[in-house]
């Protein structure tokens, strides 16, 4: 049961996160909401690509990417290129004023958390750092395998597997 307490916790303290993150988001330029900061992150973290790379790497559907998109392209902070190996898709490139917005937001954050954090240590804001991309790789290898749910557990009186008798569908002729 103390297991099931410590997650729980965890739980709590994730909700709590919300408020520092809705600070994070107060210091944003009005014209630079959120989402649009985090497109140019992406970009400038991982440089060009399609749309579809980025809205994974986002965890949002298209419609949402496209938004942010074009959000960010009608600001001149990104250009969209036609994508040589397919001519339907698009490359999104981070503009020079993209990359100086950027620039821009990333000081107004290392500001704000360098203020926030003066009383921690270096160690502490180190291991917060690693805790947390720890668990966003957790997070990141169940988006890259889909897990099952555990199977429930087998009633007390099936000691005997039983087998059904075996069906073949045409799929499963070839």
């Amino acid at each position: 049961m103390a297991e099931q307490a410590k997650y729980a916790e965890l739980v709590r303290q994730f909700s709590a996160f919300g408020a520092v993150k809705r600070e994070m988001g107060r210091i944003l330029p009005s014209d630079c909401p959120a989402g649009s900061a985090a497109v140019l992150t992406l970009l400038g973290r991982h440089g060009d690509m399609r749309m579809s790379r980025l809205a994974e790497l986002l965890s949002v559907d298209m419609s949402v990417t496209s938004r942010h998109v074009t959000h960010l392209a009608e600001r001149g902070w990104i250009q969209r290129s036609p994508d040589p190996a397919d001519k339907r898709s698009r490359i999104l490139h981070l503009t020079p004023a993209g990359k100086a917005r950027l620039d821009e937001l990333s000081e107004r954050t290392t500001r704000l958390l360098a203020e926030r954090l003066s009383d921690w240590t270096d160690e502490e804001v180190g291991q917060l750092t690693r805790l947390m991309a720890r668990l966003r790789a957790s997070f990141d290898d169940c988006r890259a395998a889909p897990q099952r749910p555990p199977r429930p557990p087998a009633p007390p009186d099936a000691a005997a597997p039983r087998t059904a008798p075996t069906t073949r569908t045409p799929a499963a002729t070839t």
